[in-house]
């Protein structure tokens, strides 16, 4: 294999999906434990710093302008609100604080505002990352020198399905965004959302998508619609459980030195549906009330969940910070304690009035 040449090829991808569910899930767990602590989890936290208004036209997203989901804008947060933010995140257990604005992209005027946040957030001693939408080769140099550790821009779905989710920005304007991300030096966080009324073939091209990029992201997030009343894909049909659970452990095998993240949809999730993904090889997730706008498991439910499968929260590389780690541990240990004597609790059933893709 040259270079240039793809990591792997359809047919392989599409062999994946197809064996039988068992043999994918242990296969995919093998590659885990090759790559990763198979009972360790890295824990985020996802703040919307600018909400709503957002030009685009993703039909997945409550945050655009043009569909009416009753979401009110808001301006982009001050520094000193969103720093308060991230000292709660570090608090519960999270290691790297993520922040979302909904831009097509950053204007100049914005720049200084979002440095402060990533100086501010790395002071705490937490990894950072960002989601601002299309950035220049220019903007992404700029968020390196602020000290950004990880820019996420989702692909979304596969090419061919693209343009009819999208049609303001091209599925070539994401690419171009994450070369400029690589070029400058920082990690990318890069995956998509499953359920949306696309094929096999589409969650096939996806993934297949983000393997062969020139570098795999570090972080692959995998999304499942949160159908939100006023957007165009509020009554698509719901996704089988088990397609997205092979979702996870395709990614997982194409992808074996990547955080793979269990991201939106959790909340409608129950504890089997989760474990299943922790063992199809995700070993990353949110902490908090809401990723953006859409619910979330609490961190509290997160770390009794933690604590009946024995996972641990990933210490942060990098940042020697042995009290944030023992924090998060005692929250699990906490959690185990007090464990309620049922062994499951159900899907939590909302109606989220929320936003965006996770990252």
């Amino acid at each position: 294999m040259t270079d240039n040449a793809p990591r792997w090829t359809r047919s392989q991808v599409e062999g994946l999906f197809a064996k039988p569910f068992m043999d994918l899930i242990f296969d995919a767990q093998q590659v885990h434990r090759a790559h990763f602590k198979p009972n360790q989890v890295q824990v985020s936290t996802l703040l919307s710093i600018k909400t709503g208004a957002c030009p685009e036209d993703c039909k997945y997203c409550p945050q655009s302008a043009r569909y009416d989901t009753g979401l009110e804008k808001e301006r982009l947060m001050e520094v000193e609100k969103v720093l308060e933010a991230a000292k709660r995140a570090k608090d519960i257990g999270s290691t790297r604080f993520c922040m979302g604005a909904a831009w097509r992209n950053p204007k100049d005027r914005d720049m200084p505002y979002i440095i402060k946040m990533i100086e501010g957030v790395r002071e705490l001693g937490m990894e950072t990352c960002m989601t601002l939408g299309m950035l220049t080769r220019e903007q992404a140099m700029v968020l390196k020198q602020a000290g950004l550790d990880y820019y996420n821009h989702n692909l979304d779905t596969s090419e061919s399905y693209y343009e009819q989710i999208i049609t303001t920005r091209t599925y070539a304007d994401r690419i171009n965004t994450l070369d400029n991300v690589r070029g400058a030096g920082m990690k990318v966080c890069s995956g998509g959302i499953v359920g949306m009324g696309e094929e096999a073939q589409d969650r096939v091209g996806l993934l297949l998508a983000l393997a062969n990029l020139e570098q795999p992201p570090e972080s692959v997030p995998i999304n499942m619609l949160v159908k939100v009343p006023g957007t165009p894909m509020a009554d698509v049909e719901d996704l089988d459980p088990f397609d997205f659970i092979r979702c996870i452990a395709v990614a997982r095998i194409l992808m074996p030195n990547s955080h793979v993240r269990l991201s939106a949809g959790r909340e409608a999730m129950n504890e089997q549906m989760q474990a299943l993904c922790f063992m199809a090889g995700a070993n990353s997730i949110f902490y908090g009330e809401k990723l953006l706008t859409t619910g979330n498991p609490d961190a509290e439910r997160d770390q009794l969940l933690f604590a009946r499968l024995g996972i641990e929260p990933e210490a942060v590389a990098g940042y020697d910070d042995e009290v944030h780690t023992a924090v998060a541990m005692e929250a699990v240990a906490a959690s185990q304690q007090s464990a309620e004597p049922e062994l499951f609790y159900p899907a939590k059933h909302t109606t989220n009035t929320s936003v965006k893709r996770a990252s």
